[in-house]
């Protein structure tokens, strides 16, 4: 496995997730071709329509094995058109969909497959794929989480499961989901890493250690392998023991994606601020579209105190992703100390959208609508922003801050 597939395998491809996770590689299907085949109906009474109509089946499925879409599609369409009400013949061709990574196509095909065959844990299983795949890990929760239910033995959903309440924050629920399969898994190290992150912000200082400890055992001197370490220890917000980590990791394969991006946040937190921005520079120079790394560079020039590089940057972040939070934030600060109210006021309002629970952003708006006269709503933006802050929420979950620590690696948007 590539270095590059190995650290992109959380979000990227799902193929390589199994792989990094030791679950077996089911393709994209994840369900039995088999099973679904004996579930298939005919339009006839006659047996001989009926053994016609299964044969055309089989042969779509040996097709769909062998890689021949077109020929699969065929086949299933010919099943589909004697009987309408074929869902074995819909999930297999939200399959074929999925293989294309067509995946708007592959989920309307499945949820029609579910409406037919709604005890069908496998087609339920590609539907969280498909939620999974284009970046809709809150969406993938539900049907991930219904396959583990009818299936508590699934390494595969439950694996995913975890990554997606990861993804989305809920770590209570995600060391729930990925704690069963350390007897399976914790010879791997990308589990590890994940299990340690869940477990940390989870306060499961136990499994934290634990999954720590393993993580050591298991590595061995492969760049990833020390990338994920280095990860680790700053995930613990152990800056000072993440460098020489991740300082191996780079030095190793200096193109390894995430490694000067994670070196550059490791650095911010030491208040190395020259090292760390020569590190996201050089991060820049692998991964040139990854929107974390110019949203650092953004957070680290405000700081600085210059505010037009600042701009220029949390721009760059926006352009690749427009649903940076941090970076819409961070342009309203700017703004405001430009006194360009009306320019702050669709950021911070951009920014309100995408993280309503912050007080930080509460309370910038309520100074922007202060400053542009509108008072009534200033003070009721106060008046929350000081509710949020009396009911004591987590520093870490309110703080929109380079003081967060990025996981770009984790959430790759699908490929």
């Amino acid at each position: 496995m590539t270095g590059k597939v190995l650290v992109l395998v959380l979000a990227a491809n799902f193929g390589a997730v199994t792989r990094a996770a030791g679950l077996p590689d089911l393709g994209l299907a994840g369900a039995s071709h088999r099973s679904l085949l004996l579930q298939v109906r005919t339009a006839t009474a006659s047996s001989t329509a009926a053994a016609d109509l299964q044969k055309t089946f089989a042969e779509g499925e040996a097709a769909l094995r062998r890689g021949e879409l077109d020929a699969a599609e065929a086949a299933f369409r010919k099943v589909l058109a004697a009987d309408p009400r074929a869902g074995a013949a819909y999930a297999n061709l939200g399959v074929i969909a999925m293989r294309r990574k067509d995946w708007d196509h592959a989920l309307s095909l499945l949820q029609r497959a579910e409406k037919l065959e709604p005890k069908m844990a496998g087609i339920r299983l590609n539907i969280g794929l498909v939620k999974y795949r284009r970046g809709d890990y809150a969406g993938a929760i539900a049907p991930l989480a219904s396959v583990v239910r009818d299936q508590p033995d699934s390494q595969q959903a439950r694996y995913l499961l975890g990554l997606c309440h990861v993804f989305t924050e809920h770590y209570a629920d995600a060391v729930t989901a990925l704690e069963p399969l350390w007897e399976q898994q914790s010879g791997d190290f990308m589990y590890l890493y994940v299990l340690g992150i869940a477990a940390h912000n989870a306060d499961r200082k136990d499994l934290d250690e634990k999954a720590l400890s393993r993580l050591v055992e298991v590595g061995g001197d492969k760049p990833e392998f020390h990338l994920i370490l280095g990860k680790a220890y700053l995930n613990r917000e152990e800056p000072e023991k993440a460098v020489p980590e991740l300082q191996r990791a780079a030095d190793a394969n200096p193109d390894l994606p995430f490694v000067h991006f994670s070196l550059g946040v490791a650095q911010l937190r030491l208040e190395h601020l020259e090292e760390a921005e020569a590190e996201f520079r050089k991060d820049l120079a692998v991964e040139p579209d990854l929107p974390d790394t110019y949203e650092q560079l953004a957070q680290l020039y405000q700081r600085a105190g210059n505010n037009d590089e600042a701009e220029r940057f949390f721009h760059e972040a926006l352009k690749r992703n427009p649903k940076m939070a941090a970076s819409l934030f961070g342009l309203a600060k700017i703004y405001m100390q430009q006194e360009k109210y009306r320019e702050a006021l669709p950021a911070i309002d951009s920014a309100l959208r995408l993280a309503p629970d912050n007080q930080s952003v509460h309370f910038v708006r309520g100074q922007v609508l202060a400053r542009l006269g509108r008072r009534e709503e200033a003070q009721a933006e106060f008046a929350t922003a000081q509710k949020k802050v009396n009911a004591d929420l987590s520093k870490r979950r309110e703080s929109l801050s380079d003081q967060r620590v990025p996981n770009p690696e984790l959430a790759q948007p699908p490929q």
